[in-house]
Parts: structure tokens; sequence; C-alpha cells
């Protein structure tokens, strides 16, 4: 099954839905002290609708899914863990930074960062070691840096459709019997929680390539089943503890299958070729957009909202944002993820070469003659 380099902009475009999605849920759903009030009394009626942007998590694990097994397909290990270095640490380490500006130096005292915390922030495996994100949405990131060592396994074991399918069968159910077990460590590592989700959008890029194979159609079933079940009613609990809404089975159920059916809808559809150019740069803004919003926005409404009006102040919150994520893209990302990611596979597989042939030095690679 080859690789592709092919963009889906649909995907792109749907990426950055679901960031907007999730910038929502945080500025008018939850409830925070930014609007000097309750969230709900700030801008009635909104945050009935904006709760449900809480499941742009849910989106962004099943693109994620598709994502990364298309990243890692036809990549030996180097290749794959150099490119997931180059795509998130930048922009990370840059968002790690800003919110260590807001927190210290423009609202210095409204919630402590020690030394240690911010150090081991920028790591970005903060929570192995129980030590609180500087910035609430980097827990997605340590479900994604898990998710990413299981794929870094299976490619280091060798990528097959078979070894694919029984992986992505086989992983969720392990799942959620740790979780059902109580074998907390177990579950950890295997991400159970969101797990039939990024194997969800690993099945649908199998899909991509054979459309009519049943028994990858069984596995999307099984997948959504378990993540309706599991992932949907973790993330109705974390709504109904900073909203004001509750959910039922039949509502969080739905959602979780409107984000696979958005999924399948962008990469198994007509939409996976539509060559809107637009929607791919919308696509680059979601990763910084994502980093950055949640501290940044409601400071920015804090500051904003005494003078202007709800929508303004939301529309003011949410420019400075993309902003912020636009800065971020041009003058972090795209200068030194590339370097970055080559910086790192050629030291890997440097290394690879010293300790294959003892202690003769490695040759040095010409520029740009690293595999993308």
């Amino acid at each position: 099954m080859p690789r592709t380099s092919s963009r889906l902009a649909a995907l792109d475009g749907l990426r950055f839905a679901a960031a907007a999605a999730v910038l929502l849920y945080h500025f008018v759903a939850v409830n925070h002290h930014a609007w000097g009030q309750r969230t709900g009394e700030a801008m009635p009626g909104v945050q009935q609708v904006a709760a449900f942007g809480s499941f742009g998590v849910q989106l962004f694990f099943v693109i994620s899914g598709f994502v990364i097994l298309l990243t890692a397909w036809g990549r030996d290990v180097r290749a794959f863990a150099a490119s997931r270095a180059g795509r998130l640490l930048p922009a990370y380490w840059a968002s790690v930074l800003l919110t260590l500006v807001l927190l210290v130096l423009v609202i210095p005292g409204r919630r402590e960062v020690d030394v240690p915390q911010a150090v081991l922030n920028l790591t970005m495996v903060q929570r192995a070691f129980g030590v609180e994100d500087v910035e609430a949405v980097y827990w997605t990131l340590w479900s994604e840096l898990r998710f990413y060592v299981l794929v870094g396994v299976l490619v280091a074991v060798g990528l097959t459709r078979g070894r694919v399918l029984a992986f992505v069968t086989l992983w969720p159910v392990l799942g959620a019997v740790a979780t059902q077990t109580g074998s907390d460590l177990l579950a950890t590592v295997l991400v159970a929680a969101d797990a039939p989700l990024f194997a969800g959008g690993m099945v649908l890029f199998l899909l991509s390539r054979e459309p009519r194979s049943p028994v990858l159609w069984l596995a999307l079933g099984l997948n959504m089943a378990l993540a309706a079940a599991h992932s949907g009613r973790i993330q109705a609990v974390r709504i109904e503890n900073s909203t004001d809404l509750a959910l039922g089975p039949a509502t969080y159920w739905t959602a979780v299958v409107v984000c696979f059916s958005l999924v399948a809808a962008a990469t198994l559809t007509p939409l996976a070729r539509v060559p809107w150019a637009w929607l791919t740069t919308l696509g680059a803004l979601t990763y910084p957009l994502y980093l950055v919003h949640s501290s940044w926005g409601r400071w920015v409404i804090e500051s904003v909202h005494p003078y202007l009006p709800g929508w303004a102040t939301l529309a003011v919150a949410t420019a400075v944002c993309l902003g912020l994520a636009l800065a971020l893209h041009r003058l972090v990302e795209r200068p030194l993820g590339p370097r970055l990611r080559r910086a790192v596979e050629h030291d890997l597989r440097r290394g690879a070469r010293t300790t294959a042939g003892g202690a003769h030095p490695a040759p040095v690679l010409p520029a740009g003659s690293s595999v993308r």
C-alpha cells in the first residue's frame, strides 16, 4: 500500500473546524470568571450550543488516527519520530513560553508556576511525572504522544495491512479491559480512554484505500461503538462539570458518531478531492491556535468585556488568538519545523550507523538528502 503525499484539503478544513469548536467551548461554554459573571448569563442561549464544541477533541483524535497512519506508512521509525518532533515541538515550545509570559509578566500572581513545573512542561511529558500542565489544553498532547509511541512500535515491527488491522481491533478492546479491571498503568500505556478514536481514524485510512472491505467496516463499527460508550461518556462528564449542561447517552453517542462521519465524509467521498487551497491554509493554523487560545483568549475577554458587548468581545478574543496562531505558524513552525525534523532524523541515522559499525564515524549527509 503506497504512501501518498497529496493533501486532503477537506480534512485540513475539518481540523480547523475542530479547533474553532474547542475555542468556542472554552470561551462561551465553560464557566469561568473572565466574563465577570457566569458564562451562560454573559451570552444567553449560546452555552447550550457551544458546549458541544468540546467534542472537537474527539474529532481531533479521529483525524489524528487517519493522519498519523498516513504519515507513518512507507517510513521507518527514525523518519517517523523525526517527522513528529518537527511537527509538534517548535510550536509547543513557543506556546509554553507565551503562556509563561502571560502568567508571570502580564497577570502575575493569578496562577503560580514554579521553575521545575515550567521546565518539565517544555518536555511535553510532564504528566508522566505528575506535574501540572501550564496550559489546560496540553492534556490532549499527552494522549497523542502515547499514541505516537504505540504507532512507532508498530512501524518498528513493520506496517502491513494485516498487522494494522489486528492492531486497530485488539488495541481498543485491551484498553477497555484494562479500564474495567482497574489496571491503571496498562490503561495509561494503552491510552484506553481515547484508543478507539485513534484506531477508528486508522481504519478510515485503510478504508480510503479499500472502501469495499467488509472487515474494515466491521472494525470501524467496533471502534465507533467503543468510542461512544467510553470516550463519549467521559467527555459528557467533562461538559457537565464545566458547564450548566448535562448530556444523556443518546446525545453523546450521536456526537461521537458525527465525529467519525465527518472524517469519513472528508476522506471517503468526493470531498477528499476538493482542491481548495484556502482550507489547507486554515488547517495550518489549527495546531498553534489550539495551543494558545485558552489562557490568552480568556485574558482578552477579561480585559475587553467591560468596554464591549459579548459578541464583540468574543470577536476580539478570537481575532487575537488567530493572530497569535498565525505568528507561531509563520515565525516558528515554518522555519524551525523542517530544520528540527532534518536534524533529528540525521542524528538518529548517524547514531544507528555508528552503533552498527562500532567506533567508525558516520559520514555526514548532504543537505536536503533526508527522507521527508
